[in-house]
This record gives structure tokens, sequence and C-alpha cells, in this order.
């Protein structure tokens, strides 16, 4: 086996896509910079008000809807700084 085997593949973002979310996987080695966790924050919590303040639906829609993306933002800002681990391994079904 030649050295260039036996080192370990390297991943690409289409293979995992939260990888291109990660602080320290983005593709080119560079870093997700602060500002733009803060835009994406920002965006996400703009879009949100939009569609509890515009949109009509009943108070146990928005708040499962409002759930939903708080859980999803959490999960995200974990792996984003590395506390959560890599969620691209994780598979439902077989």
């Amino acid at each position: 086996m030649s050295p260039e085997e036996m080192q370990p593949r390297q991943s690409t973002a289409a293979e995992h896509p939260w990888n291109g979310f990660a602080l320290d996987e983005l593709e080119g080695g560079g870093t997700m910079s602060l500002l733009t966790i803060v835009v994406v924050l920002i965006v996400v919590g703009v879009i949100l008000w939009l569609i509890n303040a515009y949109i009509p639906m009943q108070s146990t829609i928005k708040g499962i809807l409002n759930a939903v993306v708080v859980i999803v933002v959490v999960l995200w800002l974990l792996q984003a700084f590395g506390l959560l681990g890599e969620l691209g391994r994780f598979r439902v079904g077989g």
C-alpha cells in the first residue's frame, strides 16, 4: 500500500452537507467568520418574524414552527462551533 493510500480521505461538502457550515471545515480550509454567523442569525430571525407577523395561522402551529426553527438554529450553532461533531454521519433508516 502506498503512503497516499494510507492517508485518510478528505470528505467534501457534497458528501456531508453540514460540513459546509462548520467553522473549521469550509472548502479551501478557511473559517466561517463571526460576521457570517451573525448575518445568518439575523436573516433567520427576520424571516421567522415575517412569517409570524404576516402569515395567518393557529397559535399552536406558530409555536411548533418557532420551536423547530430554534432547535435547528441551536443544532447548527453547536455544530458550527464544533461542540456537536459531524451531523452528516447520522442516518435515518437503513
